[in-house]
């Protein structure tokens, strides 16, 4: 009498398997590479096959394109592809963009980023002055700042964060990663008396009543 014996359980699972840790950081990169904003985890592992780990695929990337002309850089919960930072000349041209802010908005920016979540009460308290509507609606506009949660004081004031963008468009990975203020002079990128919540924010004109000057040039 012969023995149909069951196939052991999981057999047939081989036609799920997820494909080769080497394919998986093709997809990743695929992906990174075709994007124009930075991707999370979660939108890499609704593109892949079911199985794969983009987490891991994406560590496996980074170190593979270290030392090259293109980084895999982390940017806050998001992945994205990004030119060495010691090769950001070659593409001046095509990057380059005027962006004029006041003074007003510089330091706003800053206090900000250094100092978030933070209310509006907050930020004219560090600067000793008050901010206009026009200042924080400018910096809303490019995307910089965002709405964070209302503080859980008299009022429910609302709190403003540094956004993504922000983050990308100075090449840090964190708010943590933001220089500290002896770096910043170190570099020469600050006067003994910094403005309040002083900090390198790139290749900004800043329009004043007076005089028209850069600010933090890199």
């Amino acid at each position: 009498m012969e023995n149909h014996s069951a196939a052991p359980e999981g057999e047939n699972e081989s036609l799920f398997d997820a494909p080769l840790m080497a394919e998986q950081e093709r997809m990743v990169e695929a992906v990174l590479f075709a994007s124009a904003a930075p991707v999370t985890l979660r939108d890499l592992e609704a593109r892949m096959p079911y199985g794969c780990n983009p987490g891991e695929a994406l560590a496996h990337l980074r170190k593979k394109y270290e030392g090259r002309g293109v980084h895999v850089v982390r940017i806050g919960d998001t992945w994205a592809m990004r030119t060495a930072p010691d090769l950001g000349f070659l593409m001046q041209k095509e990057t380059v963009e005027t962006r004029k802010l006041s003074r007003a908005a510089i330091e706003t920016l800053a206090i900000i980023a250094y100092h978030q979540p933070v209310t509006r009460a907050e930020i004219e308290e560090i600067r000793g002055v008050s901010v206009s509507r026009g200042t924080i609606d400018q910096l809303l506009e490019m995307e910089w700042i965002r709405l964070g949660r209302r503080k859980m004081t008299p009022g429910r004031p609302v709190t403003f964060v540094v956004t993504p963008q922000f983050l990308d468009h100075f090449g840090l990975e964190s708010a943590r990663d933001l220089p500290g203020l002896k770096e910043l002079r170190a570099a020469g990128l600050l006067e003994n008396r910094p403005p309040p919540g002083a900090m390198a924010l790139g290749d900004l004109d800043v329009d004043d009543d007076d005089a028209q000057t850069e600010l933090f040039e890199e």
